[in-house]
């Protein structure tokens, strides 16, 4: 309850673990961290290129004989594909993660998502123009991200001293938008030449985090927890629920995201509003990544002191708003500009929340909390894909990026007076 109220409080104590003199410094010599932030980044590169082919190959595909609007709500069923057997088995993982070796977890789900990637490597040398294997392959890496997810959140905090933890956060963060940032455009190179080598190089790219994963040397097995898996399961649900910061942060951003989630319609704004092809559509891509990746690093060396819940609401509405210019936009250096706000502000509340979740969330539950905020964000991103396209369908493009956007910052407001505790939740220690 001290952690809590730490993070809650102005006039709360400073932590009881001596503050680090050179933190950076000291993070580095952290031998099993940097492999794991290592394979955390490159898993995310072969994802973001895996993710890029896909939604290309499928508009592609379905435009054959599609409508645009038909063929965007197709690509945005990628998302919901996906989301289903997370939906379904996160629960089981969380609970996993919080009894087995979670080191082994994340390797063995990175071996199933080389798998994934080989399937298709296979139907796009094969010239298949077919959509339902893409999207029972689709099903399967859903199935893999449920237990990669938790495990990958839990392992984490294991592996850096609790000083170093806020730190740790934002570096870790830093590299999934680092692989967001190469990924996208790399994607885009790859496809120009072919969907083929695209897929390619996430296969090699899942096989190479799965064996970063392996080199880790410190204990990642957490302790023994009493009780059944469905007693677990409702134990970590109680946590979730009960706590008012958990809650508050995982759900601002399912509902956030659901509304906001235009990237959804990037292949679309590049073919048939930009105008700038596979080469222009790896660009904006990557934009919200560069943005976010901007603000990581000064995140990563100038961690947030005070005012944490403002920042992360005033995150939230920036997110919204550039999300609306990006829907108004014509010219391509402003989409770009506006995606970049996007992803700036988005890493924002994304560091702000996850740096809560984990200070309040004690180690022997951080598996099933991580599976709960795993779904929640699955959700956001997923059904904000689902959502978009739908809007798409019945609005146009445009008009579906507008009002997510303007649905964004409504939510902000809502949840700031449902969740006065979020909002004044002030030191991040």
């Amino acid at each position: 309850m001290a952690v809590c109220s730490a993070a809650m409080s102005d006039t709360a104590a400073p932590p009881s673990e001596p503050a680090l003199e050179n933190p950076t410094r000291a993070l580095l010599r952290e031998r099993d961290f940097l492999l794991f932030w290592a394979a955390r980044f490159v898993s995310t590169l072969g994802v973001q290129i895996q993710s890029v082919a896909l939604g290309w190959q499928v508009y592609a595909i379905a435009r054959m004989t599609k409508s645009v609007g038909e063929s965007a709500f197709l690509v945005s069923m990628i998302g919901l594909a996906q989301f289903l057997p997370l939906f379904l088995l996160t629960l089981v993982a969380g609970e996993t993660a919080d009894r087995r070796t979670r080191k082994l977890i994340v390797a063995a789900t990175l071996a199933l998502d080389a798998i994934s990637a080989g399937v298709l490597l296979v139907l796009a040398l094969m010239g298949s123009h077919q959509l339902w294997p893409i999207f029972a392959i689709s099903v399967l890496f859903g199935a893999s991200r449920a237990f990669l997810s938790p495990a990958s959140s839990a392992m984490g905090p294991m592996l850096v001293p609790r000083p170093l933890l806020p730190r740790a956060i934002a570096w870790n963060s830093l590299s999934w938008q680092a692989g967001s940032i190469g990924g996208p455009a790399l994607g885009g190179l790859l496809l120009i030449h072919s969907p083929a080598l695209a897929f390619g190089a996430s296969f090699g790219l899942y096989l190479v985090a799965a064996l970063l994963a392996l080199s880790i040397r410190k204990p990642t097995k957490p302790e023994p927890q009493p009780g059944s898996r469905v007693e677990l399961i409702k134990e970590g649900l109680s946590y979730v629920w009960n706590n008012k910061i958990v809650f508050g942060s995982i759900s601002l951003d399912l509902f956030a995201v659901i509304l906001g989630g235009a990237t959804a319609l990037l292949p679309v704004f590049a073919k048939d509003v930009l105008h700038i092809g596979p080469g222009g559509f790896g660009l904006l891509r990557a934009a919200p990544a560069i943005g976010a990746c901007l603000v990581g690093l000064y995140l990563a060396a100038n961690p947030i002191r005070r005012h944490a819940g403002k920042i992360m609401f005033a995150g939230v509405a920036v997110f919204g708003l550039a999300t609306v210019v990006f829907g108004l936009s014509k010219l391509v250096w402003l989409s770009v500009a506006a995606l970049a706000v996007l992803g700036g502000a988005d890493m924002l509340s994304v560091y702000v929340r996850q740096t809560l979740v984990q200070i309040v969330t004690p180690d022997a539950m951080r598996g099933r909390v991580a599976a709960v905020s795993g779904v929640f964000i699955s959700a956001s991103n997923e059904l904000g894909e689902v959502e978009s396209g739908a809007a798409a369908w019945l609005l146009g493009p445009i008009g579906a990026a507008v009002f997510g956007g303007v649905g964004a910052m409504a939510v902000t407001a809502i949840w700031a007076f449902l969740f006065p505790e979020l909002r004044k939740a002030d030191r991040l220690e």
